[in-house]
């Protein structure tokens, strides 16, 4: 019996990269693929959700753009160490397609895969393409994207996949949405994987200035990062709001169900994620972002009518707190914007990945017949 396929998927760093990885993983292993992620330790942080089928190989990579200049002086000499580990692992492990999601743990196996020709590609979750798949565009099969449309260099094509959500998001996509009312709302505040220490600044002063009739009603779900936990607890409490403070939630796809409004980041997973579950948002893109992605990431949900989007130079509190008082407020507004986002969903974005991984397999196996 010929042995099962195998794809390596190649991510890490944060969870914009390391969701869609799952979501791959999961679909990959249920056509009967096996499947290999190689990541760095940051990446292996987020590993706990991923299916136990999945084996798990970490590399030696670096960053170039955190650390001192010593880290940088020996940031290239740790990529290379791990593409040469990478090489190796490939010759040994046969892979028949090799995709990488981005970040700088994704340099090793796309360097190895390059060196060796084997079947490769890329999946860019922003709209404006990350550094590493900025170099790679050009050197792969093929390149996935999860926004559209995404910035692409000269003669580079891309395929509109969208990003995929892991199986939990898809479990609840098109959840019927309670419109806000006389009854326990939830806000789900999210900052990304890393938290946001202007979201932890902002949100719970503006749910504080809400009216009385709308905030006596609210319930908060709020990710801080953990040098914000105790002051962001202590403020609510003092506010007399109800609030789960945490430094990550693992049930973000439960609590997202049954929120009234999705305060967050602009990042492409949690967009994909609003999309597929469908609710309001107000998105607040990072403005650190180099290429101004988050901003990307945002607009369709705010030109479909789904989103509020706040740029972080013009956030303050009273600003913030409006705009969630106009739409806990205005309930038939409320639904029209989570039906909003479901009509910019793509549910299907992990399957139509695989197909095209399937695709770059079989393309392989028919050049070697002839």
């Amino acid at each position: 019996m010929a042995e099962r396929p195998l794809l390596v998927i190649a991510a890490g760093g944060t969870g914009g990269h390391m969701f869609p990885a799952q979501a791959l993983a999961e679909t990959m292993l249920s056509r009967g693929w096996r499947v290999i992620l190689s990541t760095d330790p940051r990446g292996a942080r987020y590993t706990g959700a991923f299916p136990e089928a999945v084996q798990i190989e970490q590399v030696s990579s670096a960053t170039f753009a955190r650390g001192g200049i010593l880290a940088k002086l020996i940031a290239p000499f740790q990529i290379l160490g791990g593409a040469i580990s990478a090489i190796f692992a490939f010759r040994r492990h046969r892979p028949a397609v090799v995709v990488g999601f981005g970040g700088y743990p994704s340099i090793p196996a796309l360097a190895a895969a390059t060196i060796l020709k084997l079947p490769r590609a890329i999946h860019e979750q922003n709209g404006v393409l990350g550094r590493v798949n900025q170099v790679f565009a050009k050197r792969v099969d093929a390149v996935a994207c999860g926004t559209w449309p995404t910035e692409l260099p000269e003669g580079v094509t891309g395929d509109h996949t969208g990003n995929p959500v892991r199986r939990a998001i898809r479990d609840k996509a098109g959840s019927p949405y309670i419109p806000p009312g006389d009854h326990p709302m939830q806000v789900l505040v999210l900052g990304g994987s890393q938290g946001a220490r202007i979201l932890s600044d902002m949100v719970p002063a503006a749910i504080a200035e809400l009216p009385e009739t709308v905030r006596a009603y609210t319930r908060v779900s709020h990710q801080a990062r953990p040098e914000d936990h105790e002051r962001v607890t202590a403020f609510y409490a003092e506010h007399g709001i109800r609030a789960d403070v945490q430094p990550f939630f693992h049930d973000v796809p439960e609590r997202m169900s049954e929120a009234q409004l999705v305060v967050a980041r602009s990042g492409a997973s949690t967009v994909a994620d609003l999309t597929v579950i469908g609710r309001p948002s107000i998105l607040i893109p990072l403005a650190a972002a180099i290429r101004d992605e988050q901003a990307a990431n945002a607009r369709g949900l705010v030109d479909a009518g789904a989103a509020i989007m706040i740029r972080e130079s013009l956030l303050d509190v009273s600003s913030l707190s409006e705009h969630m008082a106009l739409i806990l407020e205005n309930p038939d507004g409320a639904v029209k914007m989570a039906h909003a986002a479901l009509t910019i969903g793509l549910p299907d974005a992990a399957e139509r990945l695989a197909d095209l991984v399937t695709t770059l397999a079989e393309r392989r196996e028919i050049g070697h017949e002839t």
